[in-house]
């Protein structure tokens, strides 16, 4: 059967299409029972981002550990979903502008690019769209965001509409991101730090202790890329600094 035979049902209703844009530049349309993460995640952005002069909004491109590669944003509220995506150890993929979605709802085609696709360890997938908390009050952005819920939800995927988190918690996680990069520090020393970490540590006690044998700076370092690889916990809900106490994760 043709992809456009199976788009179109037996008697002639739409069902729902997602569409891909290919690494080589192709696109491809698929109906969303038949959609993928795999081939998700293996795609392109459908949607490029782009600067204009007086927009209100901040898009970009962030380096993203889980992928090694750059994922695009479009928010600043969008980019602070990505971080929290990159930082969970259960995701192992992430596609930003995955897929366009098309359908016929309640009689009108309706068009919708999600903001993300999130990949998770048990091979599960959740699409994330990212919304300020103002504006879900407007019956029409609601409305929006509800539709593609009902299909996704109906495929299998997750769905999840995401306004925000602790302000603490988010500065806390940005901060440490800058040590997300692989290869800036030896592996020997972040599992000599690792190993360093007794009951009751906290950032600075542990930092002084190795700072006798180790450059302070370094061992301070190898903490806080610790901290963003999940080997080291403390609690993120509170303001991240000297005194936060430290825990070698189970």
């Amino acid at each position: 059967m043709s992809i456009d035979a199976a788009v179109h049902g037996d008697a002639g209703t739409v069902e729902p299409v997602v569409s891909l844009r290919l690494v080589d530049g192709s696109k491809v349309r698929r109906p969303l029972r038949l959609a993928q993460a795999r081939e998700v995640v293996a795609a392109v952005p459908w949607r490029a981002t782009r600067s204009a002069k007086g927009q209100t909004h901040f898009p970009g491109f962030y380096w993203s550990a889980t992928t090694g590669t750059h994922v695009i944003y479009e928010s600043r509220l969008e980019l602070a979903r990505l971080l929290l995506a990159d930082f969970d150890p259960d995701v192992v993929a992430i596609a930003a502008q995955p897929f366009g979605l098309k359908a016929s709802v309640d009689g009108r085609v309706r068009r919708h690019v999600p903001d993300f696709l999130l990949v998770h360890a048990d091979g599960s997938a959740g699409v994330v769209n990212v919304k300020p908390a103002g504006r879900l009050a407007d019956p029409e952005v609601a409305e929006a965001l509800d539709w593609p819920r009902r299909l996704i939800e109906a495929h299998g995927w997750g769905y999840e509409v995401w306004s925000g988190d602790d302000p603490v918690y988010l500065a806390n996680v940005r901060f440490l991101a800058g040590y997300r990069r692989p290869g800036l520090l030896a592996e020997a020393l972040l599992a000599e730090v690792l190993d360093a970490v007794r009951p009751g540590d906290c950032v600075t006690t542990l930092t002084c202790r190795m700072g006798r044998t180790r450059p302070a700076p370094a061992v301070k370092a190898a903490v806080l890329r610790l901290l963003w690889q999940r080997r080291l916990t403390t609690d993120l809900r509170c303001r991240l600094d000297g005194a936060s106490p430290l825990r070698a994760a189970s």
